[in-house]
C-alpha cells in the first residue's frame, strides 16, 4: 500500500495499474447460439426471449453468499441453472472476472460500469434499484479530531476510484466546497480501508454501514468516530458483459433472473429480523444489536419503471470523475440496455416501484 496522494497524470496511472486498463479489451465468448445484432452504442436490438432455453446457465456474483441465502430464505427458485456463484463484490474484481469469462452477471453500484467503459470493456446495465439513504459513513482513525467533511482539508483520505466508496467521497468533497488538491487521496481498495485506518495510514475512510459497527466498537474508546452525511450512492444495479447480453439464450436467463433479484431484496427488507439472524449474526459474526443497527439504516428497495433518473445520476457521476481527471468525459447512455428497463418494476408490488 502507498500513502502518496493522487494528482494530475498520477490519477490516470493509478487507474491503469489498479484496474488493469493495460490489459486492453478482452472479448467474452457466449454460449452456443448466434449473437444478436447491436446498435451503434453496442446495445443488442434483438427482442428478449419469453423462455430460457434448456441447458442455459449463468455465472453470477454473490458476495459472502448473500444471494443464495436470500433466495433460500425467501423460497425463490430460479428457472435456470447457476453454474457458479462467484464470491466477489468489489467493482475492480468484477471487471477482472468479466474479462476472464468467469462471471456473467454482477450486482454493483453505479461507478464500476463507468470504469469498465473507461478501460474499453463493453458491459451494460440491466436492472436498477434506487438508493435514497446513505449506505456509507466516514470513519476516522483512532485519536482523530476531525468532526465534519470541511475538516477533511489537508487530510489523507482512503480513495477507491473503482468502487462506490470513491464516488461517495468525491460527492462529499464537492458538496463541502473542497477541491481534489485540498486533500490527499490515498489509492486503496475498500478491503484495505480498515487496516489503513487502524494503522493511521489514512485519516478518513468511507465505510459501508455494515462495516462500521465492528470498527467503531473496537476503536471508539481510542478516539475513532463516525462522520455521517446525507450523500448517497443512488444506484444499486445489475450489469453484464455485452457479449453475454448479445447471446440470446443468456440474455433470456438474465431477464429471468431480474424479477428474482428484485423480489429477494423486497423479502429482505420486509423480514429484517430473520435476515439479521441468518446473515449478519450467523455468517458475519455480528451481535444481534449490531445487526439491528445495520438493518435500521437499510434502504427500502425501489425499482424504477423508467431509468431516466438513473441515467442522469450516472452522467453526473461520470462527469465528476472526468473533472478530476480520473476518466474521459462520455455519454453514459451507452451503458444501459433498455430491453430490460421495466422488468424489475413489474416484478414487485406498487410500493416498491419508483
Amino acid at each position: 500500500m502507498t500513502s502518496s496522494p493522487l494528482s494530475g497524470v498520477d490519477r490516470r496511472l493509478f487507474l491503469t495499474s489498479l484496474l488493469g486498463a493495460a490489459a486492453g479489451v478482452a472479448g467474452l465468448s457466449g454460449c452456443a447460439g448466434s449473437s444478436s445484432a447491436a446498435d451503434s452504442k453496442g446495445v443488442s436490438s434483438a427482442p428478449l426471449a419469453d423462455k430460457v432455453p434448456s441447458g442455459t446457465s449463468l455465472k453470477i456474483a454473490s458476495y459472502s453468499n448473500t444471494q443464495q441465502l436470500q433466495f433460500k430464505l425467501a423460497k425463490l427458485s430460479l428457472p435456470f441453472q447457476v453454474s457458479s456463484w462467484v464470491n466477489i463484490g468489489a467493482g475492480p474484481d468484477v471487471i477482472n472476472a468479466f474479462r476472464a469469462n468467469s462471471l456473467d452477471l454482477a450486482n454493483n453500484a453505479g461507478i464500476p460500469p463507468i470504469q469498465a467503459h473507461y478501460q474499453g470493456f463493453d458491459a451494460k446495465i440491466v436492472a436498477i434499484d434506487i438508493t435514497r439513504k446513505p449506505n456509507y459513513l466516514f470513519a476516522t482513525k483512532p485519536g482523530s479530531d476531525i468532526r465534519s467533511v470541511a475538516d477533511f482539508k489537508g487530510k489523507k483520505l482512503a480513495f477507491s476510484q473503482g468502487q462506490a466508496q470513491g464516488v461517495v467521497l468525491l460527492r462529499a468533497l464537492k458538496k463541502a466546497g473542497l477541491k481534489y488538491d485540498d486533500v490527499k487521496l490515498v489509492p486503496l481498495t475498500s478491503n484495505q480501508f480498515l487496516t489503513a485506518l487502524q494503522s493511521g495510514q489514512v485519516d478518513i475512510a468511507p465505510l459501508a454501514n455494515q462495516q462500521a459497527p465492528a470498527y467503531l466498537a473496537q476503536y471508539k474508546s481510542k478516539g475513532a468516530h463516525a462522520i455521517t452525511t446525507d450523500v448517497v450512492d443512488l444506484l444499486n444495479l445489475l450489469w453484464a458483459p455485452a457479449s453475454v447480453l448479445n447471446d440470446p439464450a443468456k440474455a433470456a436467463a438474465v431477464a429471468a433472473y431480474i424479477p428474482y433479484w428484485a423480489k429477494g431484496q423486497v423479502w429482505t427488507y420486509e423480514n429484517p429480523d430473520a435476515w439479521n439472524e441468518e446473515f449478519y449474526v450467523k455468517t458475519q459474526n455480528l451481535t444481534a444489536a449490531q445487526a439491528k443497527s445495520i438493518s435500521d439504516l437499510a434502504n427500502k428497495p425501489l425499482f424504477p419503471p423508467s431509468w431516466d433518473e438513473a441515467i442522469k445520476w450516472e452522467q453526473e457521476t461520470a462527469d465528476l470523475l472526468a473533472e478530476g481527471g480520473f476518466v474521459k468525459k462520455f455519454d453514459v447512455s451507452s451503458l444501459f440496455d433498455h430491453r430490460f428497463e421495466s422488468i424489475a418494476a413489474k416484478a414487485v408490488p406498487a410500493e416498491y416501484r419508483r
